[in-house]
C-alpha cells in the first residue's frame, strides 16, 4: 500500500525538522524492510505499511528537545487524524497508531500485536550493520559530538552532547539490538549485521588508538 499524496505530504511536512539520520529515505527502508518481514510472519500489510510510513513523524520535536520528548508516544498523536481518514476497520487503525506507539527501543510501551512487532523490528534493522553504523555516525555529526573519546564510560556520558558518539550509540544500544528482536524473520536478518557492526567496531577502536 502506497501512501495517499496527502499523507505523504503530511509525513515529510512533519519530517522537515528532523534530522537527516531520521529522514525520509530511513522511513523508505523501514517500510521495505517491514514488508520483507511482515510477508515471512504473515502480518497485515496494510498495517506494517501505514504504521512504517508514519512511525517516525513525531522525530523532530525529540531532536529539537534533545530527547525530552518521546517520538513514539507523539508520533501516535500526531497519526490519529491522518489513520483516522484511512478507509480501514476501527481495530486495524487502532494497530496502526500502537505500532507507531511502542516502536521505539527506549520507549515504555511493549508492542502487542504482530504488526508492532514487525515494525519494531524493521525500525531496529535500519540501525545495525552497515546502514546503521552509518546513521550512528551521522546523528553523531548533526549534534555535534566528537569521533570517540576512550577515556570516558559510555555509559556515563549524556545523550545529544559532545559525548554521544558513534561508539556510545553501539555499546548502549546497537550492540544489545540483536538479542530484542521480536520475530523469526527478523532475529535472523540481524545476526549477520550484528557480525558486521561487531567486527566494524573492533577495528574502529584499533585504529582510533594507533594498534592497527
Amino acid at each position: 500500500m502506497a501512501p495517499a499524496s496527502d499523507e505523504l505530504t503530511a509525513q515529510e511536512r512533519h519530517l522537515r525538522g528532523t534530522c537527516g539520520s531520521h529522514a525520509w529515505d530511513h522511513t523508505l527502508r523501514v517500510c521495505r524492510l517491514g514488508r520483507h518481514i511482515g510477508r515471512i510472519e504473515g502480518a497485515d500489510p496494510l498495517v506494517v505499511t501505514a504504521a512504517a510510513y508514519l512511525h517516525d513523524i513525531g522525530r523532530g520535536p525529540q531532536d529539537a528537545s534533545h530527547g525530552k520528548v518521546c517520538h513514539a508516544r507523539l508520533g501516535a498523536e500526531l497519526a490519529a487524524p491522518l489513520v483516522a481518514s484511512l478507509p480501514l476497520s476501527a481495530p486495524r487503525r487502532e494497530n496502526i497508531l500502537h505500532s507507531i506507539r511502542s516502536h521505539r527501543f527506549r520507549g515504555g510501551c511493549v508492542p502487542q500485536t504482530l504488526e508492532a512487532r514487525v515494525l519494531f523490528d524493521a525500525d531496529k534493522l535500519d540501525a545495525i550493520g552497515a546502514v546503521g553504523i552509518a546513521r550512528a555516525y551521522l546523528f553523531a555529526g548533526e549534534i555535534g559530538a566528537r569521533l570517540h573519546n576512550g577515556a570516558v564510560d559510555p555509559a556515563r556520558t549524556l545523550a545529544y552532547s559532545r559525548e554521544d558518539t558513534g561508539y556510545r550509540e553501539y555499546k548502549l544500544k546497537l550492540c544489545r539490538i540483536r538479542e530484542r528482536m521480536l520475530t523469526t524473520a527478523g532475529r535472523q536478518l540481524a545476526e549477520e549485521r550484528h557480525r558486521f557492526m561487531e567486527a566494524f567496531f573492533d577495528r574502529f577502536v584499533l585504529e582510533y588508538e594507533g594498534r592497527g
